[in-house]
């Protein structure tokens, strides 16, 4: 192994001392967060990067971006060594890599955060929905009955009145028409 090593020029040596122990720390990395064992990168760092705009927790300055950032430098430097003579050029070359393995890790991390689902349950969310009367509805605000209404995929069974003249019925479908201090206003389709 060492004789590998005694025949290359120095930036080569760089390229391999950099790729090796960066390769190892990053299967390691893999590992532990299959394992469950990643909850953190261990270093804080004190810039939150916000590269997009919006409220990303995505850590410009991390170690795991310094990881990815040294993987593909030192990676691209091995590959494109024997490919390109000028090494101010290659070495241009392997800092771009780098740079664009931390921005799709980054873009990675963005689609993964974006699968997440925001399923908390609001009475706004019910406004202009439709259900169904689950306890009659008294007429005119004189009392309140229950409907059972579909939000996100969740049935719920809530509070309700109405303004028609009529009482609506058990079974009846409804429309949410308005929410006036934590109760669902409701009118007859």
């Amino acid at each position: 192994m060492m004789q590998f090593f005694e025949s290359m020029e120095m930036m080569q040596k760089l390229f391999w001392f950099v790729a090796i122990p960066t390769s190892l720390i990053f299967l390691l990395q893999t590992i532990m967060t299959f394992a469950g064992v990643d909850a953190g990168d261990g270093l804080e760092a004190d810039f939150d990067g916000d590269i997009d705009g919006g409220d990303s927790t995505f850590q410009l300055f991390s170690f795991r971006n310094l990881i990815n950032f040294l993987l593909g430098f030192g990676w691209a430097g091995i590959a494109l060594y024997d490919s390109i003579e000028n090494k101010n050029l290659l070495t241009l070359l392997a800092l771009v890599i780098g740079v664009i393995f931390v921005w799709l890790f980054f873009m990675l991390m963005k689609q993964i955060q974006g699968l997440a689902e925001d399923n908390t349950f609001s009475l706004k969310d019910t406004l202009h929905l439709t259900g169904q009367v689950y306890l009659g509805i008294p007429p005119q605000k004189g009392g309140k009955g229950k409907i059972m209404i579909s939000v996100k995929g969740a049935a719920h069974e809530l509070d309700a009145i109405t303004n028609d003249e009529h009482k609506i019925e058990t079974g009846t479908m409804i429309r949410v028409i308005a929410i006036e201090n934590n109760i669902l206003i409701v009118e007859k389709i």
